[in-house]
């Protein structure tokens, strides 16, 4: 069958069309979660100290995640880009400080930051490249700077101390405007500990956002513990 010039430019255009909403849903925003490493030790699982040495008593980054406003997200995006080293090798000092991996056995950080970046890096790579991924999580660690917006709030690391849910994400809403949303884990005696904030942000990876759909985490009760992480133990000085 042979087309003639008006249907060959119609064909073109529906492509066209095609592509560009293919690519608009992409995904709708990120998640972006840090997570506090004295409930992460403070678990059945435990904790290993990375190579480098025992982390500051801070949040960490746990990833920057794209998702769907349906609550889904995508994964595993683009098997042909796998995380490359040496494309963050100048980076990794600063990685190791503010994203390291407090998985057992003890490692430098490159298992981690691989499974961060295959798994949800390469389902954003309209937005960023592997070290564009890194930077943007890095710089919205530093916008949120969770511990001091609690601390201000008079929300500090320690033992046996509780705050209200409230007080907890009113303080973390002052520092960015929008609520987060916590996720608990429970000691052995039962008692909630902030484990994990999840943060909303754009698609761009650049601005805080109110979170369109909330995730599926761990509920908190109104009682919960900022548990200290300097008096924290790893299975290794068990």
């Amino acid at each position: 069958m042979k087309l003639n010039g008006r249907a060959l430019l119609i064909i073109f255009l529906v492509t066209q069309s095609v592509a560009i909403l293919t690519v608009a849903k992409e995904f709708d925003f990120f998640y972006f979660v840090q997570q506090w490493p004295g409930a992460y030790c403070d678990s059945r699982r435990g904790c290993c100290y990375p190579k480098t040495g025992k982390p500051a008593e801070d949040f960490s980054i746990h990833g920057l995640w794209p998702n769907y406003i349906d609550g889904s997200y995508p994964s595993n995006c683009d098997s042909s880009n796998p995380f490359d080293d040496s494309k963050v090798s100048d980076l990794e000092s600063v990685l190791q400080e503010h994203w390291p991996t407090l998985a057992c056995p003890s490692g430098d950080g490159l298992k981690f930051w691989r499974h961060e970046w295959e798994k949800h890096g390469t389902c954003a790579e309209s937005v960023f490249d592997e070290r564009g991924y890194f930077e943007a999580a890095l710089s919205l660690k530093k916008k949120a700077n969770l511990l001091g917006a609690l601390e201000n709030a008079g929300i500090k690391p320690a033992d046996g101390v509780f705050h209200t849910m409230g007080q907890i994400k009113d303080a973390i809403t002052k520092g960015v405007g929008y609520e987060p949303f916590i996720e608990c884990n429970v000691d052995s005696s039962g008692y909630h500990q902030i484990y994990q904030v999840y943060q909303c942000v754009d698609a761009s990876a650049s601005n805080f956002i109110k979170c369109p759909v909330l995730p599926h985490g761990r509920a908190c009760g109104n009682k919960v513990e900022f548990p200290s992480f300097s008096s924290a133990s790893s299975r290794d000085e068990l």
